[in-house]
């Protein structure tokens, strides 16, 4: 069984192109240790130098922001779908 990792555009170039990724049920820390496992760069890419996500970087697990539920201890379950959304700022 797996869950589904949904890849933003500008982080694609780090799954060869993939939209989404299979990776195995577990925590979310888990799930971005198989990912940077995987596609090296992705782990720095949602992570800070203290092991946390990354301010700008949303990461939701189903329609749930993991900052409001377990933050990297969010249960991933099979056919659970996590969603990556950088942020984005302008004016």
């Amino acid at each position: 069984m797996a869950a589904t990792v949904r890849i933003p555009t500008t982080m694609r170039p780090l799954t060869g192109g993939e939209k989404q990724v299979r990776v195995e049920p577990g925590t979310l820390g888990s799930v971005i240790d198989e990912l940077e496992s995987a596609h090296p760069g992705m782990g720095e890419r949602l992570l800070d130098e203290d092991g946390s996500l990354r301010k700008f970087v949303n990461v939701f697990v189903d329609d749930d922001d993991v900052r409001y539920l377990d933050g990297l201890d969010t249960a991933v379950g099979d056919e659970i779908t996590v969603s990556i959304i950088p942020a984005v700022a302008g004016g």
